[in-house]
């Protein structure tokens, strides 16, 4: 009796668990939100974010968040061979009109996914990662010519176009008055934010993606 008790228990354990696990693989992932904008107060690892459209915005840092500092750049930096990121806007001959750029750093490659597709930084705009082929003086600026995982674009970038470069932050880039680009802030069911990684501009410098 005492075992078939126990072989019982151990079953009905075992159920439990396994219950447990299927809903947690049912549970739907948290919504993923962009979001820019220019911290207003620190609390520990919390942010009092004012968005782009002028809504204020509370964002927790998750356990372990990665701070990734955008610092200022020149196109002199972009080489033959650089992974890059172009913000931009398609233009009616098939090539992409930059409005901002940003250079990976090398440990960032095969992380970030080299792809083109539809982004939100302005209605319409693109986003290109992808490595850089060649790179040539025109009439309307550099025109670069670049390669990601199926297919290739021709990124034409004007004068005066911004550029910056990733490179490693810290809590200290974390303070107010800088402005901030979080990829994919996990929304909280009390409307706040968390953010598993954020990207914080240094010296003043802007997020141009």
């Amino acid at each position: 009796m005492i075992t078939r008790r126990l072989i019982g228990a151990s079953a009905l354990a075992l159920l439990i668990s396994a219950s447990a696990a299927l809903a947690q693989a049912q549970a739907p992932a948290p919504a993923t939100v962009r979001v820019r904008g220019t911290i207003e107060k620190v609390d520990g690892q919390t942010l009092a974010v004012k968005a782009r459209d002028g809504s204020e915005l509370n964002v927790r840092l998750a356990d372990n968040a990665r701070i990734t500092a955008m610092v200022k750049a020149s196109l002199a930096d972009i080489k033959v061979g650089s992974f890059i990121g172009v913000t931009a806007m398609p233009q009616p001959d098939g090539s992409q009109k930059a409005i901002g750029l940003h250079i990976f750093m090398d440990s960032q490659r095969g992380i970030v996914p080299a792809r083109f597709m539809p982004w939100d930084r302005e209605p319409g705009s693109t986003m290109t990662n992808a490595d850089v082929q060649s790179t040539v003086a025109g009439v309307d600026g550099q025109i670069m010519t670049v390669k990601y995982a199926d297919g290739e674009k021709k990124i034409v970038v004007p004068p005066n176009t911004p550029v910056v470069a990733f490179a490693p932050g810290n809590a200290a880039d974390l303070k107010p008055g800088a402005q901030i680009m979080i990829f994919a802030a996990q929304k909280q069911p009390d409307g706040s934010l968390v953010a598993p990684s954020i990207n914080v501009g240094r010296d003043g410098v802007a997020p141009p993606m």
